[in-house]
Formats: structure tokens, sequence, C-alpha cells
């Protein structure tokens, strides 16, 4: 196996690899201690008639610079491979700015083509690759050197066997005509906004059952503050407070640090210092904010009045459709989507794109009565009415 520790044997790896039509990318990172994650490792192989190659990027050498890679990730030429690439592409986002173009996802690809909900690389590889992958490694510290042999062997596997993987995939997705599938999907992973976590919306990820606005403004206030202080110290937000010390906080507004010292739920490190006096500028700002600029939760769909006899007959609906396409249910509607539908919303994701066309369309017409829905063989089927 090559490991590659200098800039020039990452650039002359990657000028070979820009020769081909893909590359897979994977990686291992740390991010238990830290807000962004610690990219640990790179994995890169390619494959074309003359062979293959597959290499190790050690990130942690001193003087090794990415800035190849980074060239071949811009590069329009060659496709980059990665499975479930979210994580992935955010560190290489917040690291350089830069996001793979163009990105083929297999996870994504996998559930187009009918291998089920979120699956698993693991399951790809067996299916697929007609191998079995050695798991000994997965849970191991990454930033540990030198890397053991079998470190080396399992984060090989996971560029390794993803060739076969993508070459299957896009084989099935160029039969079935469905790459645009998949290319409308890669949209939202190549939007920037998708790896950016402002502090100012961080509020909106807290779960809370009151929709009081003073309450919430405070609860805004918090978790910006939670989410700015962590972002500069490249630390967990968990580790400042968590969620559920949060709420206790906006319920019980403490105004001083004697009065953090009574929370139940606080960590011992944010009664004082710091952290304790942004937790108590942020109550004052929460209570400060004027009625017309206090934020307001999303009960839209909480309010929404769902027609149950038509949400089952839309599951039932999404059940034949997903299984005669061979596409994963969750990739087309949520449960939440279908009683949105049954309740007369139309600003759903099933109504868009390609969606639209596998389903959304008879959706429509069944909310509106133009079809029914009957049993024909083994199958359902719309009839019109």
């Amino acid at each position: 196996m090559k490991k590659i520790t200098t800039t020039d044997a990452l650039a002359a790896f990657c000028a070979e690899a820009a020769k081909r039509p893909y590359v897979t990318v994977d990686t291992e990172f740390l991010r238990e201690r830290t807000y962004y994650s610690k990219l640990c490792l790179v994995q890169l192989a390619y494959q074309d008639e003359a062979g293959a190659d597959a290499v190790l990027v050690d990130p942690l050498v001193e003087d090794l610079s990415l800035e190849p890679l980074y060239a071949l990730f811009r590069d329009p030429g060659v496709v980059k491979v990665f499975h479930a690439a979210r994580q992935d592409l955010e560190i290489f986002f917040i690291n350089a700015g830069v996001i793979p173009e163009p990105l083929f996802d297999t996870q994504v690809a996998a559930m187009v083509c009918g291998f089920g909900e979120q699956v698993g690389y693991e399951t790809l590889v067996r299916k697929i690759a007609k191998s079995e992958l050695d798991k000994s490694s997965r849970f191991t510290d990454w930033s540990r050197r030198p890397l053991t042999d079998a470190q080396a062997k399992y984060a090989l596997a996971d560029v390794t066997h993803l060739r076969d993987i993508y070459e299957q995939l896009s084989d099935r997705l160029n039969k079935s005509g469905r790459k645009k599938w998949v290319a409308e999907e890669m949209a939202v992973l190549k939007d920037p906004a998708t790896y950016q976590t402002v502090p100012d919306d961080a509020w909106k990820r807290v779960k809370t059952r009151t929709t009081s606005g003073k309450f919430l403004s405070i609860v805004r206030e918090l978790a910006k503050f939670r989410e700015a202080y962590a972002q500069e110290r490249n630390v967990p937000r968990n580790r400042v407070f968590k969620d559920d010390a949060l709420v206790e906080l906006a319920s019980t507004k403490p105004q001083t640090e004697q009065d953090l010292s009574r929370s139940r739920l606080l960590l011992r490190e944010a009664r004082k210092g710091d952290i304790a006096q942004g937790i108590i500028n942020s109550i004052k700002a929460g209570l400060a904010v004027k009625p017309e600029d206090m934020p307001k939760a999303d009960t839209s769909r909480s309010k929404l009045q769902v027609n149950p006899a038509l949400a089952d007959m839309l599951r039932v609906l999404l059940k034949s459709k997903t299984d005669n396409e061979g596409v994963a249910q969750k990739l087309i509607a949520s449960s939440a989507d279908l009683d949105a539908l049954a309740a007369g919303e139309r600003d759903v994701a099933a109504l868009k794109g390609w969606r639209r066309e596998v389903f959304g369309e008879d959706a429509l017409r069944l909310c509106d009565g133009q079809v029914g829905l009957a049993v024909k063989g083994q199958k359902v089927v719309t009839v019109p009415l």
C-alpha cells in the first residue's frame, strides 16, 4: 500500500488521477472534542484499462499541502465519487472552501437504484463488490501515528471497493435513465449553505414545547451565544451547555452566577467565567427583545387538518410507486410530507423534480379525486374516476 506524505507525491498522484474518468474519495476524521472535524486521513483510488492505484494521504504531516487534491476536486473532467459524502464535503469546504465537482454519492445512487433507505457502505460492498469488510478498525483513533497495518487496510477498503460500486451503480443509472435523478440530489450536497452554521439561526434546531415569543427570544440568544462560542474556540456545542440545559435556562431566566449555581442541568464549568457571563448577557438580551422582533415557532404543519383516510391512501400509493420503480420510499416523501399533502399543502419536495414524475402527479390526482386505487394481480394501480 502507498502512503503519501509529501506535496510532490500527492501532486504526482493527482496528475495521474486527472487522466481518469473518476476518482474515489473517503476520509477519516475526529470530532468528539472539537466543533470542526479534524481531518486525519484521505483515501484516494482510481482505475482504468492500464491498472489501478490507491493511496493513503496523511494530512497531519506538517509540510504536506492538500492543494493538488483541491485542484483535482475542481477538475470538471473527473467525477469525484464518495459514499455518504456530507461529512467529508463539510471538511473540505470548511478547510479550503472547495466542494468537489462533478460529484457522485453512491449512497444516494443506491437509494435511487432500489437498495433501500440510507444504505450503508458495508451493504453495498457485500451486494455489489461481493466482498466483506474488516470492521475491527472502525472506531480507532485516526490521529495517532504510525497507523497500524489493520488501520491502513481498513481505510483503503473504503475507496477500493467503491470503484466497483460506482461503476455498477453508474451503469444501472445510465440504463434506467435516472442519472438526472441523482444529479438533482447532488444539488443540496454542492450548496455551500449546507455546511454553514449561522449562530443567528442555531435556535431553530433546539426542540421546545413552548411557542411563547419571549421564551423563544431567550432560546435564540442562548443558542446564538453557544454556537459562536463553540465555533470561536473549536469545541463541541454540547461542551458549552446541552440543549436540555438551554431550555432550562430559558425557563428559569437566571440573572446572576449565584442563580446559575441552582441549575440542575448546567455543566459545572458553565456556571462561572466566560460561559456564565455569556449566558447572563444572552438572557438579558432575550428579555429585552421587542414583541415585533420576537421569533415565531413554525406551527404551520401542526395546525394542518389532515384527512387520515387520504393520508393512508397516499402511503399505499407511495409504496406501490416505489416498489414498481425500485426506489427508496423516504427518498421521495416522508410521512410528514404525505400528511401535508393530505391536508392540502402543495409546497413539498414530492411535487418537485423527478419525484413529481414518479409519484407527485398521481398523488395530486388522488388528492383531487381524479383517480382511485385498485388491486390488479399483485400490484396496486390507479384507476380514473
